[in-house]
């Protein structure tokens, strides 16, 4: 049985360059299912290869079709070219959606965590929360957070404000003016009067 998988591991890797072998010895083009949580911009919100399930070392580009709440089970092919300029999170290999297997309601109650505080590539700490028609967005036109409490209400408040002072300042004179936390964690589940739509945020934990 060693001999067996010698061969078929010498096999695999003389049909293909190095190059078109990626983390997780995945091939360039290879085609795989996934699947995509209902925890949409979680923290640690990343693929699981249905294969060996376990997470993915892969972010997935093109799957714009993703609603919050729902459990999905995708076909994706795998994109690894140490040629390509790094795209924004500074890798070379990524998953290009293909198409849905199949998509299920989530009909749990969990909470999770989303990060309101990102460092992009390249780039300093920025804040991802913006405010329309007085409701909170992260993600614009798709998602809102919906505060549980006053407490969390003022401060939701206090970040989109922070953030509007941020902004002000760089567009009025040019000053850079840093995030004052390192992060911001948000304890979220699925508002049950706007599903698919809002978080629910029960509590907000700030790091300086």
């Amino acid at each position: 049985m060693k001999y067996i998988y010698l061969l078929f591991t010498v096999f695999i890797f003389s049909a293909c360059s190095k190059d078109d072998i990626g983390p997780m010895g995945l091939k360039h083009g290879q085609e795989i299912e996934v699947l995509i949580d209902h925890r949409y911009g979680a923290i640690n919100d990343r693929p699981l290869l249905l294969a060996r399930n376990e997470p993915s070392e892969y972010s997935l580009r093109g799957f714009n079709e993703r609603e919050p709440g729902y459990t999905y089970r995708i076909k994706a092919r795998v994109h690894i070219d140490s040629n390509d300029p790094p795209i924004q999170d500074g890798s070379y290999y990524w998953l290009d959606f293909i198409e849905v297997i199949s998509k299920e309601k989530y009909e749990g109650d969990e909470h999770f965590l989303i990060a309101l505080v990102h460092s992009p590539i390249p780039g300093g700490l920025t804040i991802g929360l913006t405010k329309h028609d007085g409701l909170y967005y992260i993600s614009p036109n798709k998602l809102t957070l919906t505060p549980a409490n006053e407490t969390v209400a003022a401060q939701l408040e206090e970040i989109w404000q922070h953030r509007e002072e941020i902004r002000e300042a760089y567009i009025s004179n040019g000053t850079r003016i840093d995030v004052k936390w390192k992060s911001i964690k948000a304890t979220v589940t699925h508002d049950p009067n706007n599903f698919g739509k809002s978080y629910l945020v029960s509590h907000l934990e700030f790091t300086e």
